[in-house]
Order: C-alpha cells, then sequence, then structure tokens
C-alpha cells in the first residue's frame, strides 16, 4: 500500500529534535496531567488540609470533565477519605465533599480496600445531592468497567451522557470495554469503532472527542495483543494499515492541528494516544510534532500496552521520530508503577 502524504499541512511545521523529556521527569506519568491548581489541593490534602480541594472544586464548578478528572485524582491519596469525612463533619451535606467521598470508595473497591456496594450506595448518594453532576455516575462507570454487571455499565453511561454528553473519561472507559468484546469476520468492522466514530460525528466540531475514533483502534488492539490474538507491536501487527484505522488517525490528526484545546483537563491523554498511534502507523514527522507538543506530560496509558515498561515504550518511540541517538533512550531505573484503575 502507498504511504500517505503527509497529515503536516501549513498550520503547524514538524517539532524539531529536542532533548526537553528527562525519563525521570516528575511530570510524566503524573495522574494530575499537569493541572498545577490540582497538584497543590493534593499536597494540602497530604498536609491535612481539606479547605483546599473545597476551594478547587467550588472553583470548578460545571466544568464536568473537569470536575471529574480532578476528584477521581484526589480520590487515590490514601488520607483522602479522613480528610473528607472531617470536611463533612464541617459542612454536611456538601455536594462537593460527597462526591469526593464516592469517588474515594470507588477507588479503594477498584483496589480490594472497599466493599463494592458501599461505593455504590455513596455514588447514588452523590447523585441523589447533585442530580446534574455527571461525576457519581462516573464513578458507578467505573465500577460497572471493572467488576460488572454489563447492564450496570451501560445505565451509569446513559445516565452520564444524559448530564454530559461529552464526557472524556466516560467516554474511554465505555470505548474500552467495548474494545474487549468479540469482533466480526472483518477485522476493521467493531461495534467499538462504530460507537466512538458516531460520538465524534455527534460531537461539536472542536470536541476533543473528534479523538476517541483512535482511541477504540488502540483498545482493540490492547485486547487482541492480550489474548494473543495480535502480536503486543501494534506496528508489527500492521494494526494502523487498513483503510478505516487510517481514516480515524487521519481526521484525529487534522482535528489537532485546527482545534487543539489547551486548555482541556485531559488533553496530554489524547496527545499521547495520538503520538502512540503516529509511532506505530510509521508517521515519524506527525509524531514528532505531538512528542514536542506533549513535551514532559506523558501518560502511562496508551504506552503501557506494548507490554513492557511504559517510560522506555514512550522514550524510545519519541526518540525515533525526533530522531534522536540511542544513548538519549534511557530505562526507567525503578520498577514501572501500577496503571491508575480510574484510566
Amino acid at each position: 500500500m502507498p504511504p500517505l502524504p503527509s497529515l503536516l499541512g501549513t498550520c503547524r511545521a514538524p517539532a524539531q529534535p529536542s532533548g526537553d523529556t528527562a525519563p525521570d521527569d516528575p511530570r510524566a506519568f503524573e495522574a494530575a496531567l499537569g493541572d498545577a491548581e490540582l497538584l497543590a489541593a493534593r499536597a494540602a490534602l497530604t498536609r491535612g488540609r481539606w479547605q483546599p480541594v473545597r476551594s478547587l472544586l467550588a472553583h470548578t464548578g460545571d466544568d464536568w470533565d473537569r470536575r471529574g478528572h480532578r476528584i477521581t485524582v484526589l480520590a487515590q491519596k490514601p488520607c483522602t477519605e479522613a480528610r473528607v469525612r472531617e470536611w463533612l463533619l464541617a459542612e454536611p451535606g456538601s455536594a462537593d465533599a460527597t462526591a469526593l467521598l464516592a469517588l474515594t470508595l470507588v477507588h479503594r473497591a477498584l483496589t480490594g480496600r472497599e466493599e463494592p456496594d458501599r461505593a455504590r450506595a455513596a455514588c447514588h448518594a452523590a447523585a441523589t445531592l447533585a442530580p446534574a453532576d455527571p461525576t457519581p455516575w462516573l464513578g458507578l462507570l467505573l465500577l460497572a468497567r471493572a467488576l460488572g454487571p454489563e447492564s450496570e455499565l451501560w445505565r451509569a453511561f446513559a445516565e452520564l451522557r444524559l448530564r454530559h454528553p461529552e464526557h472524556h473519561h466516560g467516554h474511554h472507559l465505555i470505548v474500552a470495554a467495548l474494545a474487549e468484546r468479540p469482533g466480526a469476520a472483518r477485522p476493521e468492522s467493531h461495534e467499538a469503532y462504530d460507537l466512538a466514530e458516531r460520538a465524534a460525528a455527534q460531537a461539536p466540531a472542536d470536541s476533543p472527542l473528534a479523538v476517541l475514533p483512535v482511541v477504540a483502534h488502540t483498545e482493540r488492539h490492547r485486547h487482541l495483543a492480550a489474548t494473543g490474538l495480535a502480536p503486543a507491536d501494534p506496528a508489527a501487527a500492521g494494526h494502523w494499515g487498513g483503510r478505516r484505522a487510517r481514516r480515524a488517525l487521519r481526521a484525529a490528526f487534522d482535528w489537532w492541528l485546527e482545534w487543539e484545546h489547551d486548555e482541556h483537563p485531559r488533553r496530554h491523554l489524547d496527545l499521547n494516544h495520538l503520538a502512540f498511534a503516529m509511532s506505530a502507523a510509521g508517521r515519524p514527522a506527525e509524531a514528532a510534532a505531538l512528542f514536542h507538543r506533549i513535551g514532559p506530560h506523558a501518560t502511562r496509558e496508551p504506552w503501557s500496552y506494548l507490554g513492557g515498561d511504559p517510560r522506555t515504550a514512550f522514550h524510545q518511540a519519541r526518540a525515533r521520530a525526533l530522531g534522536l541517538p540511542n544513548s538519549d533512550i534511557r530505562p526507567d531505573p525503578l520498577a514501572p508503577a501500577a496503571p491508575t484503575v480510574f484510566e
């Protein structure tokens, strides 16, 4: 199959090689994804102060993607449950505190430290307290994604979309779940692709859901590799060689060139998915532009999908795209941390 012409248009030039991303940069694989206000509030929580978290969530308001992102990150701290219960003693009935407590119990349930039914009950209590907030339904979606049943997965997703039709995290979760279902006879026919393309088409032109079809293809390959139906390396599997996959990659990259959302709370995850796919598709110029934009903000997914250390996978792909010598590829000296249960 002849190569596609470069996807880079006149809007943005390929990045020049640079050494601005070190494997041990503390911003790499950081769940906060560069949210400075979130990092400050989380640090205060660690020091025993819940008031900055209260201010952060009040300031976030009904920016639902940002609220969901911030609450899921805060929920992962071991001290969060105790601090939030102190907050609820001072401010009974706080919708923000109740939502944070619910997602904290979800995180604990997903890591085997809490009864799932308690976490579900907490999510329903939070949903009752703030009916417009999709975040409690995000908690229920996370639980159903990991623990079932499938009927609850679809109910939670429907309730979440009712409140925020473009919910970024929710769409990533449902696409990942669909990608694990058996496929049709034709490799490029799958319901994960169908849902992702439909969501992207129905979203406003500037919506980051434009990248969702690329995520769907990546999640589908993750499952095929995990079940032994494809090589772990999507390049070796030819996963991005099909017409549908190439079309998804072109559309997502064109969207990034025109609409890039520097302010979206989960933008680094989309950029990493795009860079991962461009690298696997043999598109070094486009991958270089994306790696330049990512800077130090590597994300564990999708680089962990290759089956090894995600840091090494990220830096090898980046070095190839930017034309860096092999000496610039330094593996992580520490064992990689477990993937976050919220992705």
